[in-house]
């Protein structure tokens, strides 16, 4: 156990307590707030008639767990992996992400998993980063002479991810063999309309093209007696 101190101000001595309280469960959430040890360091003074005040101060300490020790990854992984973690690892430090990288080799797949306080941060908006990041991790491996395909995952994404874009796959295709007409979906990342490109390969009804350009294009599903 290691003692953790805080100091915190308030209006009054109560607020300034509470106010110790919340950062310290910031900094150590699930903390037992009955094993909170307070010291008032001053009471604050209200100013004369009432206008203005001296905020009070107080000291907050608990005793809260050592950190579990980092476990490092030493499972024995090819080149190709180790190359995929160390650029993963560089990049995550020059956006100043808080995020550890698991990689594990699946056939001719490495998977990078990442987890931490900044995974959402890292995955970005439609999952514009971690895409971006799976693009230039795969082209550094390959410029260096890999072979392997490089995945990159973080917190679950890239599986829930694919089942929302099937399923808007599948609505867009019953939409346009039910109207004849074709269906534009939302601009995507090329690894998302790869999705919806493998998804309805194979329907009788529809078939599939990419349209427009970068950072906008976008897949578009067309009825096959249409075409």
């Amino acid at each position: 156990m290691t003692e953790v101190v805080v100091e915190a101000s308030g209006e009054t001595v109560g607020e300034a307590k509470w106010a110790a309280l919340r950062e310290l469960e910031r900094l150590h959430p699930g903390i037992d707030r009955a094993a909170v040890r307070f010291e008032v360091v001053s009471e604050g003074e209200r100013g004369l008639l009432g206008v203005g005040y001296t905020p009070a101060r107080v000291l907050a300490a608990v005793d809260a767990p050592e950190p579990e020790p980092r476990v490092v990854d030493t499972e024995p992984v090819s080149a190709g992996a180790a190359l995929a973690r160390d650029f993963v690892e560089r990049t995550l430090s020059a956006l100043g992400a808080a995020c550890s990288v698991a990689v594990e080799e699946r056939g001719d797949t490495v998977v990078a998993t990442l987890s931490g306080p900044d995974v959402g941060l890292v995955i970005g908006r439609h999952g514009q980063t971690i895409d971006a990041l799976q693009y230039l991790a795969n082209a550094v491996a390959h410029r260096r002479g890999g072979e392997q395909r490089v995945v990159i995952d973080a917190a679950g994404y890239r599986s829930r991810r694919e089942a929302a874009l099937r399923a808007l796959a599948h609505r867009a295709a019953e939409r346009a063999s039910g109207s004849g007409r074709p269906v534009a979906l939302d601009p995507m990342t090329a690894v998302e309309r790869k999705v919806v490109h493998e998804f309805l390969k194979d329907d009788p009804e529809v078939e599939t093209t990419s349209e427009g350009t970068e950072p906008n294009r976008y897949v578009l599903v067309l009825p096959r007696r249409a075409v």
